[in-house]
C-alpha cells in the first residue's frame, strides 16, 4: 500500500515535468537560433541535456535548463569558430564544469561580484529585447546590435510598423500584465 500514498506526489512530479517540458523546448530552440545555430540542434541539446542532467544528483544551484545568457557567448564562438567547433567547445565546457565540481571548486565562483552577472545579464537582455522590439513591429530587424537601436527610432515614428503584428504583440503584452490581476481578483 506504501506505493499508493505517494501516487499524489508523482502526479504533481509529472505535471511539473510537463510544464518544464513546454517551456524549456521553446526555448532551447530559441537560444539556438537566437546563438546562430540550425533550431534542430537546441531540440537535441534539449533533450540530450535534459536526460543527462536526470541521471546526476541534484542540487539547489544545478542550472538544467537552456540559459538564455549564454546566446551572446554561444553566438560569438559560432562566428568566430565555426558551427563545427562548437560541440567540442560544449564539450570542454562540461568537462571543466565536472572537473571543477568534483574539485569543489564551486564555492569561489561566489569571488565574482553579484554587480558583474547583474550587468552581464541586463546587457544581454537588452539585446534581446532590442531584436524583440523589431518583430512586435513586424519589421526586419538589422545584423547589429547599433544597427537594432539606430533604427528605433524609426519605429517608434511607425515607417515599417506592421498593423496585425503590433495588434497581435500588444494583446499578448496585454494579457501577460492584466492575466495576474484577473486571477488575483478571481479569488
Amino acid at each position: 500500500m506504501r506505493g499508493f500514498s505517494s501516487l499524489p506526489i508523482h502526479r504533481a512530479d509529472l505535471t511539473a515535468s510537463l510544464v518544464v517540458f513546454l517551456v524549456a523546448l521553446p526555448l532551447c530552440v530559441g537560444v539556438a537560433v537566437a546563438s546562430g545555430v540550425p533550431a534542430e540542434l537546441g531540440l537535441i541539446t534539449g533533450i540530450v541535456g535534459g536526460l543527462l542532467v536526470g541521471l546526476l544528483p541534484g542540487s539547489s544551484l544545478q542550472v538544467s535548463g537552456p540559459a538564455a545568457g549564454l546566446t551572446v557567448l554561444v553566438f560569438e564562438a559560432v562566428q568566430r569558430y565555426g558551427i563545427g567547433a562548437l560541440g567540442v567547445l560544449v564539450l570542454g565546457a562540461g568537462v571543466v564544469q565536472m572537473v571543477l565540481g568534483v574539485l569543489r571548486l564551486g564555492r569561489w565562483f561566489r569571488a565574482v561580484s553579484v554587480a558583474v552577472v547583474q550587468g552581464m545579464l541586463a546587457g544581454i537582455g537588452l539585446v534581446l529585447m532590442a531584436g524583440q522590439v523589431y518583430v512586435l513591429a513586424g519589421a526586419e530587424a538589422p545584423g547589429s546590435m547599433a544597427g537594432k537601436l539606430s533604427g528605433l527610432p524609426g519605429l517608434v515614428s511607425g515607417a515599417g510598423v506592421s498593423g496585425p503584428a503590433l495588434a497581435v504583440g500588444a494583446g499578448t503584452v496585454a494579457v501577460l500584465v492584466l492575466w495576474p490581476r484577473w486571477r488575483r481578483a478571481a479569488r
